[in-house]
């Protein structure tokens, strides 16, 4: 492969801004940021027009797109399509997500990311589960036959079937023995409380036992109130959780994402949650304009880009550009463990990049150095 110098008006490291530098990519890997003026013999300069370059993002939750629903599908062609989504909104890793079903469902979700992955298919991080041992009181759009409490056994099943791939679980932390969320953890999948009724108490017991991470905001937890704290509350008073938050202004208000950027610093980011119209499967989405629904009306995901969240971050919530490009990018980074490679512009990260307008619109998206 080539060694490119990608120069653009201004360079988002991750860290700060820049103006005059360049990019240095060779196989695939970024080597260097160097003024613009001192790029080195061996390298082609690329010219890029556009505003600003910053690092490609990542959704750690998202169910599908372009028409295609994985747990409906269960297909590589279902992967590819979330895939090219993702790659829609300046996305170039995503985990792709199954909400609570059968086990032998999530088995073979599991099966069919290897068949993707082997098959040289791209960006896919890994699997999310978002269940099935969850709360029935917040189940929100999951299925309520399918929510169980967890087994040791059950879970060593999972582990041995996803290996590399099972990386994320969404549950209920007051649902499961201390010996389940044990195991996940020292296996390496991100624990991540969600679809939760948990008491203050019960939720920072399991942020104490090393839960990292919190699913989506506001939507299937419960409350913070003066009496009753609840995950809300515990989220907002635990310094090392991460949580991440759908920026849409239907699944949580942009004001409650304002204050809680103000509450949570670098620990708030977000993701899609997205998902596509279906209509067979177990989850049937229904499109309503700005969001999705089963057909009883219940919300049951979104129709966000990670480029929109960043948009609605700044434009809506008032959110720094930098900050916003991080919430998008370094920060689910850095919950997978993977901020070396992903989330920054510095040698030895992967060349992912997108190249945004002054109206922060998507002009390019540049994967593994290659636009």
């Amino acid at each position: 492969m080539s060694a490119t110098a990608f120069i653009a008006r201004e360079v988002f490291t991750g860290s700060e801004i820049h103006m005059g530098k360049a990019v240095l990519v060779k196989d695939g890997t970024i080597t260097a940021v160097v003024d613009a003026k001192a790029v080195p013999a061996g390298y082609r300069k690329e010219e890029l027009g556009g505003y600003l370059l910053a690092p490609a993002f990542l959704d750690l939750q998202i169910y599908g797109g372009n028409g295609k629903l994985f747990s409906a599908e269960l297909t590589t062609e279902a992967l590819e399509a979330t895939y090219e989504y993702c790659l829609q909104g300046g996305c170039t890793q995503f985990q792709i997500t199954l909400a609570t079903n059968s086990i032998e469902k999530f088995v073979r979700g599991l099966e069919v990311a290897r068949e993707y992955r082997n098959g040289g298919g791209k960006g896919l991080l890994g699997v999310h589960l978002e269940g099935p041992y969850i709360n029935p009181a917040k189940k929100g759009a999951h299925i309520e036959k399918f929510i169980k409490k967890p087994t040791v056994a059950e879970i060593r099943h999972l582990l041995q079937k996803g290996k590399d791939l099972f990386r994320m679980m969404t549950l209920a932390p007051e649902q499961c023995d201390r010996d389940c969320i044990e195991l996940l953890l020292k296996s390496g999948v991100v624990v991540s409380a969600g679809h939760s009724n948990a008491t203050y108490d019960e939720a920072i017991d399991g942020f104490y036992q090393g839960i990292p991470a919190a699913t989506h905001l506001f939507n299937a937890m419960s409350p913070l109130q003066g009496r009753q704290p609840g995950m809300v509350g515990a989220i907002y008073d635990n310094n090392d959780v991460r949580c991440s938050v759908v920026c849409d202004g239907v699944h949580v208000d942009f004001a409650s994402v304002r204050i809680s950027k103000k509450a949570m610093g670098q620990r708030l980011f977000f993701i899609t949650d997205a998902v596509t119209e279906v209509q067979y499967g177990e989850y049937v989405h229904v499109f309503r304009g700005d969001r999705y629904t089963l057909p009883d009306g219940t919300l049951s995901g979104s129709a966000l880009t990670m480029l929109q969240c960043v948009r609605n971050g700044v434009e809506k919530c008032g959110i720094p550009l930098p900050e916003a490009l991080r919430m998008a990018s370094l920060y689910p980074a850095t919950v997978m463990g993977m901020q070396e490679h992903w989330g920054t512009i510095q040698p030895g990260a992967r060349a992912d990049l997108v190249l945004l307008g002054e109206e922060l619109n998507l002009l390019q998206v540049i994967v593994d150095g290659e636009r």
